[in-house]
């Protein structure tokens, strides 16, 4: 079954924005591929939200687009920021980017963004959302997959197991409330 950009936002909505704010905060983003041979390959890229979707551009030749050309699966981190503050946590995306070859889809997207010619589109059909933040002492990862609500998942610093929160709304910020004992 494929999942949309759309999917996820109409899914959790709070957290779509958190991720997409995150994610349009800095242009240059991480890019992993997988080679010809299996292995990983990080690579610089620019995306974009427009119309409920996420938009992945490169050139035709382009080592990263021989890869999804190949495989389709990714992964993609938000830049980090140029300090260590990381408001809204740490971000990434996995999941499979589709070629888009319909001309007018091509020509819609280019139209006021005016990306290098020639260019390769790909929408992303993401397959697993994460946020990793750190509140108090605490690992908190928010993780969604298509077909299910948000988890959220706590681990300490020490040996004990990580902790799944109870599923609720979010805090104003998109990030899990603070549960005490929790």
């Amino acid at each position: 079954m494929t999942f949309t950009w759309a999917d996820f936002v109409s899914a959790e909505p709070r957290f779509a924005g958190t991720v997409q704010r995150r994610f349009e905060t800095y242009r240059h983003h991480v890019l992993a591929t997988l080679r010809k041979d299996g292995s990983p390959r990080l690579t610089g890229l620019e995306v974009t939200f427009r119309w409920g979707e996420l938009w992945l551009g490169m050139m035709p030749h382009s080592r990263k687009a021989q890869d999804l050309a190949r495989d389709p699966r990714f992964a993609l981190h938000a830049n980090p920021g140029t300090d260590d503050r990381m408001e809204d946590g740490d971000v990434r995306i996995g999941g499979r980017a589709v070629e888009v070859l319909d001309g007018e889809v091509r020509a819609r997207f280019a139209a006021g963004l005016s990306p290098p010619e020639p260019f390769l589109l790909f929408r992303a059909e993401p397959e697993e959302v994460v946020a990793t933040s750190v509140d108090g002492s605490d690992l908190v990862l928010r993780v969604w997959r298509p077909g299910g609500p948000m988890r959220t998942l706590r681990r300490g610093s020490g040996d004990d197991p990580v902790r799944e929160e109870p599923y609720g709304e979010a805090g104003a910020e998109g990030r899990p409330e603070s549960r005490e004992g929790g």
